[in-house]
């Protein structure tokens, strides 16, 4: 193996060579100029401009290579055999280009103003990707032919919010050819043409008629759904819409003059059974034949459907308190309880009973057992009397033999929420299908026969059969729903379980295991075996509607075709446009001339407006934003040089004149802001500089100190010798003399401060420094003596601040009493004791100058003046404590014949309380001033007082306070769903302004007390304040007045997440079906006379359940019966 090449080593400095440590600093930093090639504003040259953006050639940020660009054509091989005496082929060219690759980053060069590789070109490089992104600019919206039917599938129908319970059971009936064919043949009896057109039977044959023939694979049932008035944002019951629905049709099959529609739901669905008791000492029998449109079955985990029918018709013993009350005996005896199927109908519902109700939580819960149940099952052993279906004779199917049609699943853990499915076997093209409303999938068929015995998942079968799978991109977004299965199988061999129907043994009989399905429909097999005939056809009202459906939407299609075929033309051209721009836009390392956009406009123009431009009129370019660049002189900011590139001229103009796109504004690469360069310049070269003299000042700060010195504030040296001082601003650092550091130094007469903490001496050199950085500061000598004034006044204070504590102490004492007491509201011992008012604000200035004499003001007169009207009256009621309170305080009258000598100039108000607690005043009150001074004010200072439950302190007398009884917006309080809670009294002072409204006083409330808004109740006067729009002035509301708070507490609610207590109320059911066609009789139209039957079944009241009409106890619960 050859010896490796040994790189070219450095030979290192030449002798007496020295090196230049910031020669490349300098060359290669935005800023290394600074200082060193710029002392000044002035010298800043164009250059200087560019490098702070990174644009100088004396910039480190590499050229970084087009990787878009196309490759120069190869050149032939020379046919010269041999290069300076190598053989051709064996020359290896080393290429700098894959080094470049590999330097070049998007992260590495995201502030590379020369890179130009990550603006999203790859978007552009791909056709089919470049297309996708020009249409969804283009938005042309969704293409309507993707919304085409699939010949070989069904057609769904959309979900309008909560109706896949109703969605399930359409799709079902529809697919009885018999049922199908009576809707289809319903005709308006004595309606007009407009109300049947409105009718619910009117727009199921037009929901038929979509399904059987719309070009579309959705059908939109929101005709369907208004003329029942169902709550599509409320999911219901879907066996209860079923019976309701079918209720409603029989009602409407009535009314038609064909026979054979007056019975088709009693000839297609009803079955009959008969409910009877045999006496256990007469044999005497008791039996009623009643009519079912459906069976329902009670079953256990893990049961069978056949087990289960059984299981319903086993004979059952009443005894004990269980007996029977027979007719003939006239008295309780044991006997036999037995039900019959009398006749079945040619399309045979099971009910599963899913849904169970559970006493602990008082509501309806689903069910997780499983339950299996066959592909064709033989109903003659359960049909007849007790003693045919005993008999071991072999017998004939009689016609009994019925197959499974359609299986309806309720998918969810609860039986409030969750989503319905339907699987149903499609006649006409005989195939099962998975129905999931707008998404309708073929399945595998559940009867066909398997070699091995294997655990088959029904939707495992159908994602291996893509072709047969509609997955439309409009389709809604499915919520996601919890399987109901949760147990796992603990053999490995078998798949996970599924919570649609699966088969369990493919031989010798096929049959379906489902915790989901709640509804089982089998057809008899000799109307499944007769011979297939075409489908009915729709009538012409409904079909004409479904042809203008599917006229529009061929219409929509061409319409889109149209704007998609013009859309391709002009990508094309466009994609052809952006492509020739940016693959050869990149500028080189040495060329001056070039355009500077920032990057966020490169990305906008390559993804976004470009594309926008080829769609628009040419005459109206569209404009690309560089405010992301720009400084607040609209110039190029260079402190945002790491968003800006730079292009070739060529490339701006051809983004100009080829797609129609303007960089706003226009700039060119000597637009680069000047002043915005100056401002950082002075900055940085402040910087520079300050190091250097920070450096310079402590070599000579104490350098010989006895030849002279001058003194300086000391938090100002602090602050300048800072590597960044904190009071340097743009305009420079503050002068040692400047207001904040003049008082450190010198006093208010000029001359040495006494206080010598505050100031230090610095030398003759030092000072030499700080001058010529500072010319117009003027110190202190080292050598001055402190101020001759100052220190007599501090000589001096010491028997002032003597004499203050002396004088402070003798008045205390003689005015105890209001010192103890007048600020904290203590008046208890003050009946029938001559008494004086002054002013709050008096008292609490005077105490604090009593506790600290040398620091606080002595007050020097009482001001009673503001509290009398101009009729010498008072302008305050001394019985309306919100009138004075917070303003003025009660003191003794012998304290108020201390204070007036002391204290000059307060006018005497005198009060005294009598037995009835009221004050007695020689001077009178001002009513008419009064009221003026408690309605016309500006801004007020009010008391919110929380937790006093007696509000008779507020204006209560018609003729003080004048306010109207309040009453409720919109009816009774917001607040019901609150409840009350103990507090204690607390008060706050809120100042407020006649706008403000009551809203404003809650929110302030919060933010000194922190109670919620929504707890809050105001209270003014008796009257609530429960408008929270009401102003200030609208309410009336007197100044200093005050208002009371309540707090209330939220009720706590329990959501669908949380654990269910075990003990409570029972849960609300809802409304159901009421206020819809299904829940009450049609009005106007007289019901049908039919013999009335007997009841056949009578509903428990504690847990709804069904139960015989004969029955003493419930059967689900054993909650007695209550006779009437």
């Amino acid at each position: 193996m050859p010896p490796k090449r040994k790189r070219d080593a450095s030979q290192g400095l030449a002798a007496g060579e020295t090196l230049k440590r910031t020669a490349h600093a300098v060359h290669s930093s935005s800023w290394g100029w600074v200082g060193s090639e710029a002392t000044d504003t002035s010298s800043i040259t164009a250059e200087h401009l560019s490098a702070t953006c990174g644009f100088s050639s004396r910039n480190t940020h590499p050229a970084c290579r087009n990787k878009f660009a196309k490759l120069p054509p190869r050149k032939e091989k020379s046919n010269s055999p041999k290069v300076n005496g190598e053989i051709e082929e064996d020359i290896i060219v080393i290429s700098s280009d894959d080094e470049e690759d590999i330097n070049c980053t998007k992260r590495g060069c995201k502030n590379n103003p020369n890179c130009l590789n990550y603006l999203g070109q790859k978007k552009w490089e791909n056709e089919e990707d470049a297309r996708k992104m020009f249409m969804k600019v283009a938005n042309l919206g969704s293409n309507p032919a993707e919304d085409a039917r699939d010949a070989d599938l069904p057609v769904g129908l959309k979900n309008l919010g909560a109706t896949c319970y109703a969605n399930a059971s359409l799709q079902v009936w529809f697919r009885d050819m018999a049922f199908r064919s009576g809707v289809y043949k319903c005709q308006r009896t004595e309606a007009s043409a407009d109300k049947f057109k409105d009718s619910p039977i009117f727009q199921l044959q037009v929901t038929f008629a979509a399904l059987q023939e719309s070009t579309q694979s959705v059908f939109n049932p929101t005709k369907l759904v208004e003329s029942l008035e169902l709550r599509t944002t409320e999911q219901q019951d879907a066996q209860e819409f079923s019976k309701l629905f079918m209720s409603h049709l029989d009602a409407e099959f009535k009314k038609q003059s064909d026979p054979v529609l007056k019975s088709l739901i009693t000839d297609q669905f009803q079955g009959k059974q008969i409910y009877g008791t045999i006496c256990s000492k007469c044999r005497a029998v008791s039996a009623k034949e009643t009519d079912f449109l459906e069976i329902e079955i009670t079953f256990k985990n893990n049961a069978k459907l056949e087990d289960s029918i059984a299981d319903l018709l086993q004979e059952e013993t009443l005894s004990g308190d269980n007996q029977y009350l027979c007719s003939t005996c006239e008295s309780l005896q044991d006997a036999t309880r037995y039900t019959e199927l009398a006749s079945l109908p040619p399309v045979l519902h099971f009910s599963l009973l899913r849904f169970v109700f559970d006493f602990e939580a008082m509501e309806r819960k689903k069910s997780k057992h499983s339950i299996s149940f066959p592909t064709t099952i033989d109903m003659t052993r359960f049909v007849g009397n007790a003693a045919d279906r005993k008999s071991t004779s072999p017998k004939e199917s009689d016609g009994n033999i019925y197959e499974l049609r359609g299986v309806l699943l309720h998918k969810g853990k609860s039986a409030y929420h969750g989503h319905y499915e339907a699987q149903v076997f499609d006649a006409t093209k005989q195939s099962w299908f998975q129905f999931n409303d707008e998404i309708v999938t073929k399945i595998q068929k559940l009867g066909d026969k398997r070699s091995t015995p294997e655990i088959i998942d029904v939707e495992a079968e159908e994602s291996a059969k893509t072709s047969h799978t509609r997955k439309r991109e409009n389709a809604r977004k499915r919520r996601r729903v919890d399987d109901s299965d949760e147990e796992s199988n603990s053999s490995p061999a078998n798949p996970p379980r599924s919570s649609v129907p699966r088969r369990t043994a493919p031989d010798p009989e096929s049959r379906i295991s489902s915790k989901d399905a709640y509804m089982l429909i089998y057809a008899r097999k000799e109307s499944c075996n007769s011979p297939s005939r075409d489908p009915p056809v729709p009538p012409l009202p409904a079909s004409s509607v479904v042809d203008a459906l599917n006229a529009a939407h061929d219409k929509a299609c061409e319409s889109y075709a149209e704007k998609e075929k013009i859309a391709d033309a002009r990508f094309a051209e466009t994609r052809r446009k952006v492509l020739d721009i940016y693959r050869s836009w990149n500028v080189h390392a040495s060329e001056k001339n070039y355009a500077i956009v920032s990057q966020q406009a490169l990305e906008n123009w390559i993804e976004e407006q470009a594309i926008k431009a080829a769609l628009t009129d040419a005459s109206e370019p569209q404009k690309i934003s560089l405010k992301d660049v720009l400084c607040s002189h609209h110039l190029y900011d260079h402190n945002k040089a790491a968003n800006m590139k730079r292009i070739t001229q060529e490339a701006y103009a051809k983004i100009t004149s080829d797609t129609h796109c303007v960089f706003d504004p226009t700039l060119t690469s000597d637009d680069i802001c000047r002043a915005c360069v100056e401002e950082s310049f002075l900055e940085k070269f402040y910087a520079s500089q300050h190091k250097l003299h920070i450096a310079k000042f402590d070599e000579i700060c104490n350098v010989d100190l006895e030849l002279g010195s001058y003194w300086i504030s000391k938090s100002w040296l602090k602050d300048w010798r800072l590597v960044k001082p904190k009071m340097h601003t743009v305009d420079g650092d503050l002068p040692p003399n400047s207001d904040e550091y003049e008082s450190d130094v010198r006093c208010e007469h000029q001359g040495l401060c006494p206080n010598p903490s505050n100031r230090c001496r610095i030398s003759i050199q030092a000072f030499d420094l700080l001058h010529s950085l500072f010319p117009a500061w003027d110190p202190i000598s080292g050598n001055e003596e402190t101020c001759l004034i100052c220190d007599g006044l501090k000589n001096m204070g010491d028997a002032d601040r003597a004499e203050a504590r002396r004088r402070a102490d003798e008045e205390k004492n003689k005015l105890k009493h209001m010192y103890d007491n007048a600020l904290n509201g203590n008046i208890s011992l003050l009946s029938d004791v001559p008494c004086a008012l002054v002013p709050a604000d008096f008292v609490r200035e005077w105490r604090q100058w009593v506790l600290r004499p040398h620091e606080k003001i002595r007050p020097d007169r009482i001001n009673n003046a503001p509290f009398f009207c101009e009729h010498d009256m008072l302008a305050f009621d001394p019985n309306c404590s919100t009138d004075w309170e917070g303003s003025l305080v009660v003191i003794q009258r012998s304290d108020w014949d201390l204070l007036a000598p002391l204290y000059p100039g307060g006018l005497l108000i005198a009060i005294q309380k009598n037995s009835d607690s009221r004050y007695i005043t020689l001077v009178p009150v001002c009513t008419d001033c009064r009221q003026q001074r408690k309605t016309e004010w500006v801004t007020t200072e009010i008391t919110i007082r929380k937790g006093s439950k007696d509000r008779s302190s507020e204006p209560s007398d018609p003729a003080s306070s004048g306010r109207n009884p309040s009453t409720y917006m919109n009816g009774s309080r917001q607040s019901k769903r609150l409840r009350q809670g103990k507090e204690a009294v607390v008060t706050r002072k809120l100042t407020l302004s006649k706008s403000m409204t009551v809203k404003d006083i809650k929110v302030e409330i919060q933010k000194e007390l922190n109670i919620p808004t929504i707890c809050q109740r105001l209270f003014y006067g008796n009257d609530e304040l429960d408008d929270n729009t009401a102003t200030v002035a609208s309410l009336r509301i007197f100044a200093n007045s005050i208002i009371d708070l309540k707090e209330e507490n939220e009720v706590h609610e329990i959501s669908d997440s949380e654990e269910v207590p075990k003990r409570k109320k029972r849960r609300d059911e809802g409304g159901g079906f009421g206020g819809t066609v299904l829940g009450r009789t049609e009005a106007g139209s007289p019901p049908t006379p039919v013999e009335p039957l007997p009841p056949t079944e009578k509903p428990c009241r504690a847990c709804t359940f069904s139960n015989p009409i004969g029955s003493f106890a419930c059967d689900l619960c054993n909650t007695p019966f209550v006779s009437l």
